[in-house]
C-alpha cells in the first residue's frame, strides 16, 4: 500500500521557497486585519506549494524515446519549419505543443539525453500561451538538443498569460540526461517540443502528459522494451 505522506508531502522545487515564504507572511499579516483572511491567504499558500511541487519522476529507459518535458495537455500537433532561433534544419517537422494551466507541476524535464548547444532567450508579450501565435509573439527561451546519434530537437519554453518569468538552469555545452530538470516557469505556461524531419510523433491530441516519462515520440524502433529511472 503506498504511504499517503508520499502523495500529501510532496518535495518542492527550491525556487518556489520565496513565494511560499511571502504568501504565509501575506496570510498572517491580512489575518491580523480580519480573521478570515488568513485562512485565504493559508488556502493560496498551499496551492503556492503546489504550484512549485517537483515529485520523483520513473523515465523510460527505451533508447530512442522523445519524453515530455511538461506537465499539461497537448495542445497542438502541426507541422512547420521551426524558427531561426533554434538554429535546426530548415526543413518542416513535427511541432508539438503542451499547454500548462496553473494547478499543473511547472518543472520542465529535458526530452532527450543529449548536449545544449544553444539556448536563445527572447523578449516578447504575454498572449494567452493556447493560441497558435504565441509561439512566435510571446516571451519565451529556446534550447536546441544534439542527441549522442546526431539527431537534434528543439524546446521552446512560452511565457503565458499569467506567466511572467521562465527559468532555465541549463546552459550552452551542458549534456543532461533524459528526464533531468532544465527549467521551469511561473504561473501558467505552454512548452513547444520540435522533432527532427521525418519523425512522427505517439502522442494525441488532447493527451494529458507527465514530464520525463511521458513518451511523445521514438527517434529509432519504437518496439524496443524499456525500463524505468527514479530521478
Amino acid at each position: 500500500m503506498s504511504n499517503p505522506l508520499k502523495i500529501i508531502a510532496v518535495p518542492m522545487h527550491p525556487e518556489g521557497r520565496k513565494f511560499v515564504a511571502a504568501f504565509t507572511v501575506g496570510a498572517v499579516l491580512f489575518g491580523w486585519l480580519w480573521a478570515p483572511l488568513f485562512w485565504i491567504g493559508a488556502g493560496l499558500t498551499v496551492w503556492c506549494y503546489y504550484f512549485f511541487r517537483d515529485p520523483v519522476r520513473s523515465v523510460p529507459q527505451l533508447e530512442g524515446a522523445v519524453l515530455s518535458p511538461a506537465d499539461g495537455v497537448v495542445s497542438m500537433i502541426t507541422r512547420m519549419v521551426p524558427p531561426d532561433e533554434l538554429a535546426l534544419e530548415r526543413k518542416e517537422c513535427v511541432r508539438v505543443s503542451i499547454f500548462m494551466d496553473v494547478f499543473n507541476c511547472h518543472v520542465n524535464r529535458m526530452p532527450i539525453e543529449g548536449l545544449i548547444t544553444r539556448v536563445s532567450y527572447h523578449h516578447g508579450k504575454f498572449l494567452n500561451a493556447s493560441l497558435d501565435k504565441a509561439s512566435e509573439h510571446n516571451e519565451r527561451n529556446a534550447l536546441t538538443i544534439r542527441s549522442e546519434t546526431g539527431a537534434e530537437i528543439g524546446v521552446v519554453q512560452i511565457a503565458g498569460l499569467v506567466a511572467r518569468r521562465i527559468v532555465c538552469f541549463a546552459n550552452e555545452g551542458d549534456t543532461l540526461r533524459g528526464g533531468d530538470r532544465f527549467g521551469l516557469i511561473r504561473f501558467g505556461s505552454r512548452l513547444d517540443i520540435y522533432l527532427p524531419p521525418g519523425v512522427s510523433p505517439q502522442a494525441t491530441l488532447g493527451q494529458t502528459t507527465v514530464a520525463g516519462e511521458t513518451i511523445l515520440a521514438n527517434l529509432r524502433h519504437p518496439d524496443v522494451t524499456w525500463k524505468e529511472r527514479r530521478v
